[in-house]
């Protein structure tokens, strides 16, 4: 491999945002010219509807095994990455080059699954695993960023919050890898706004990935980017869907953003706190509208964060001291 100096982590950041954007239009251009299949009607609830209506084997085995493999190349490249001894540098390194060529690969072998069998995984699990999947991913974020930015207007959780967070921070690479991939093969490549967006989404998720161990995956403003998007990604769903949930999405989310993930960008405190402030105007204003009686939904996001991530901080310590007994025990 060339000297990681040569090319700079950063640089390759903002190639893989570009590409990221490309492969999305490809997802457009590849959509117009897919047959169109025949999925499954809408039904009520918590119903994903873009499933073949008669699935065939080959379908189901496309999705499965493009999955297995693609998450099998990632596991493998994170557990190499980390018994290598590498440190944190701002040039490329050899994992980080096998991990975007992976990420292309994968990502072209899902289009062309989805143009010749379409379904995901939707077909076989329930979509509640996919959305909780991510939602686990945002809130191990917050929790690995504790030490460094606070749980809340700057001020970190101690305790066993602040032990869990060493844990997290150290094997997140697996459940992340986990969550995106699992998602990614979840929803076929099809061109709805929602799925062009989410799929926009993974792809930089691909990418902060790929970056591992180099300066850029640990670049703030970049970081808190990939955190901010759920928002607009999870906006225009609801919109798509026709709930009038959107309000819900998008006060709840960018309310987190306020409270906890701006506070890790370095600004002045007063800037965070003109921030909040803008947040509650902006609430007030939108809710003299909508009605007062839908303000409550807020706190099923914005309260359900806070109350989830002590729980979330326990169960890592359970499982991490169940893990070392059984360890102890093997041996």
């Amino acid at each position: 491999m060339r000297d990681e100096k040569e090319f700079s982590a950063h640089a390759a950041m903002f190639l893989a945002i570009a590409g990221a954007f490309a492969l999305t239009v490809a997802i457009f251009v590849v959509d117009a010219a897919t047959p169109a299949f025949v999925i499954g009607p809408d039904r009520p609830g918590m119903w994903y509807e873009w499933q073949l209506l008669e699935p065939s084997v080959a379908s189901r085995a496309s999705a499965w095994i493009g999955y297995t493999l693609h998450q099998l190349t990632f596991w493998w490249l994170i557990w190499t990455a980390q018994h290598s001894g590498l440190t944190y540098t701002r040039g490329l390194k050899t994992i980080n080059l096998y991990a975007f060529g992976a990420s292309v690969f994968f990502i072209g072998l899902h289009l062309v699954q989805t143009r010749y069998w379409y379904d995901g995984l939707a077909q076989d699990v329930p979509e509640w695993t996919s959305q909780w999947s991510v939602i686990l991913l945002l809130l191990c974020v917050i929790l690995i960023e504790n030490r460094r930015r606070g749980i809340a207007f700057g001020r970190p959780w101690g305790g066993f919050v602040s032990d869990a967070t060493g844990i997290v921070r150290k094997y997140h690479g697996y459940y992340f890898a986990w969550a995106t991939i699992y998602t990614f093969w979840y929803h076929p490549m099809i061109a709805t706004s929602g799925h062009l967006v989410g799929f926009l989404y993974m792809f930089l998720l691909f990418a902060q990935g790929s970056l591992m161990f180099t300066r850029a995956h640990l670049n703030r403003w970049w970081t808190a980017t990939l955190e901010v998007l759920v928002i607009v990604h999870a906006v225009m769903v609801a919109i798509m869907n026709v709930d009038g949930a959107w309000p819900m999405f998008a006060f709840g989310l960018s309310g987190v953003f306020v409270v906890t993930q701006a506070w890790g960008l370095g600004l002045p405190r007063f800037a965070n706190m003109l921030l909040i402030a803008a947040w509650a105007a902006i609430v007030t204003l939108a809710y003299a509208q909508i009605g007062w009686g839908e303000f409550p939904k807020i706190l099923r996001i914005l309260g359900g964060y806070y109350i989830a991530l002590p729980l979330l901080a326990a169960l890592v310590l359970v499982g991490a001291t169940a893990w070392r007994r059984l360890a102890r025990v093997a041996h």
